[in-house]
């Protein structure tokens, strides 16, 4: 039995269930919203690229390494983006949050936030994960804004960690949250969302 069995969370709009290729088309589009492949610190798929992408996060999951969600707004069942639990370690009870993006246009929104409390109350209360990572480029402060927001510790900088898809080596950002922590997280990001709302 997988450690990250198959699951669909929702919460005030939002809808996680596991990507399939039947999410090829509206993934396509949410990619080419704000053309999201052309930005060099993100893992977004070009178009033509899409099923492969998904294709390569399904051998992943075969493999108990990666489970990709898609992103769905329920209200037009719509593809928003993606989002997995990655580099999954049962054994110490590990799971990392990453492979994120949505389309520009729910960017700033609380999809995000939606999507992280979903998948961190998973982690924490349901799988019993001892502890949630993150990691992201150097490069990407948007993101690493974003982690921290969540209440994530930056736990250090792993240089020349990857290439970038134009083939650069990046240094990656490493952060993480503790059991312990997430009551406390939880609470506040239910704070900002109230207040973003």
């Amino acid at each position: 039995m997988a450690f990250v069995e198959p699951v669909v969370l929702n919460e005030r709009g939002v809808r996680l269930e596991p990507l399939e290729l039947r999410h090829e088309p509206g993934l396509r589009a949410a990619a080419a919203d704000g053309e999201l492949w052309k930005l060099r610190v993100t893992s977004v798929p070009e178009p033509d690229q899409t099923r492969e992408y998904i294709e390569a996060a399904l051998r992943m999951r075969e493999d108990g390494q990666r489970f990709a969600f898609a992103v769905i707004d329920e209200a037009s069942d719509a593809v928003l983006g993606s989002t997995s639990y990655h580099d999954i370690l049962p054994a110490v009870k590990r799971v990392e949050i990453g492979y994120t993006w949505y389309a520009r246009r729910v960017q700033r929104s609380h999809v995000n936030t939606t999507c992280k409390l979903l998948m961190m109350g998973h982690a924490f209360d349901t799988l019993g994960c001892h502890v949630v990572g993150w990691r992201t480029d150097n490069y990407n402060f948007a993101s690493q804004q974003a982690i921290e927001r969540l209440g994530a510790k930056k736990d250090g900088v792993i240089r020349g960690h990857a290439l970038r898809r134009d083939g650069t080596i990046r240094d990656t950002v490493m952060y993480s949250m503790r059991s312990g922590e997430w009551p406390e997280a939880r609470a506040q990001l239910l704070y900002l969302r109230a207040r973003h709302d």
